[in-house]
Parts: C-alpha cells; sequence; structure tokens
C-alpha cells in the first residue's frame, strides 16, 4: 500500500526557517522522481521542488536560493529545507512522486506571518 506521510509545518514568522519530512512508501520511492508540492487556499497544488533518484533537483522559479529538497534513499525519505520564508509561501506542502504518483497524503501545514 502506498503511503505518504508529511511533516514539519509549523506557524513561522516571514524570514524564518522551517524543514519538512516525507516518508514514502518504498513502492513509490525507489527509482522515482520525488516532489514537493503545495496548495494555498483557494488555489491548485502546484510543484515547488522535484529530486531524481540521483539527487539532481530542479526548483520554480519563485523558490529557488530559498528551498532545498534532498533525499535519503535508503530511508525513503524526501526533506524539504525552507528558509527566507515569506507569507506567500504559506499552505499545505505534500510530497508524491512526479511522474507516478500515489494517494496523497494528509500534507503539512506551512503558515508564514507578516
Amino acid at each position: 500500500q502506498v503511503q505518504l506521510v508529511e511533516s514539519g509545518g509549523a506557524l513561522v514568522q516571514a524570514g524564518g526557517s522551517l524543514r519538512l519530512s516525507c516518508v514514502a512508501s518504498r513502492g513509490l520511492f525507489s527509482g522515482s522522481v520525488m516532489g514537493w508540492f503545495r496548495q494555498a487556499p483557494g488555489k491548485k497544488r502546484d510543484l515547488v521542488a522535484s529530486i531524481t533518484y540521483g539527487g539532481y533537483a530542479n526548483y520554480v522559479e519563485f523558490v529557488k536560493g530559498r528551498f532545498t529538497i534532498s533525499r535519503d534513499n535508503a530511508k525513503n525519505t524526501v526533506t524539504l529545507q525552507m528558509n527566507n520564508l515569506k507569507p506567500e509561501d504559506t499552505a499545505i506542502y505534500y510530497c508524491n512522486g512526479v511522474n507516478t504518483q500515489g494517494p496523497w497524503g494528509q500534507g503539512t501545514q506551512v503558515t508564514v506571518s507578516s
């Protein structure tokens, strides 16, 4: 059974940092491009960062230089380090495969106050 469990979200002030973690079931994680997505209130869910099994990372423009995605293939985990957070980063953050996806987890809420 495919499972995705995200954690690490919190309420922080603008300029602060958070580290999100995701544990994925082995069947989805192995060999897959994994990504972090986010969904702000009233908006659709968008991909913000992805990482290949070999560790090549890619980011959308508005998080470049602030977010860093990494993965531990031995532990089936994907991490998103978020620095210099802005109020517009407020959203529920989810992880999932990019090309092959499993059922969405509950996500983790990130709220950035100004």
